[in-house]
């Protein structure tokens, strides 16, 4: 009976080797300035929001920190205000 061999292994449980490398998923492109950052903007804040209602993560949006801070309380004013979900 011939050994099994890492890959074999690796792919039985759905693992990657050590020596396969993730494709890295591309950051989507949003236009923003920061002038136009406020609750009322709810075209603006439904492209960092999911259809679930969370706030995309900085990961995805490419936003500094403190951006991205000013845009999760927009979008929190905005919920409390009903404008977005």
């Amino acid at each position: 009976m011939p050994r099994k061999t890492n890959t074999d292994r690796s792919e039985k449980h759905g693992r990657r080797s050590s020596t396969e490398r993730r494709t890295p998923r591309p950051k989507p492109k949003i236009d923003f300035t920061v002038e136009a950052l406020d609750f009322k903007n709810t075209n603006l804040l439904r492209q960092f929001v999911t259809d679930q209602g969370r706030i995309l993560p900085r990961k995805y949006t490419g936003l500094p920190s403190h951006y991205q801070r000013r845009l999760s309380r927009a979008i929190k004013r905005a919920r409390q205000m009903l404008l977005v979900k």
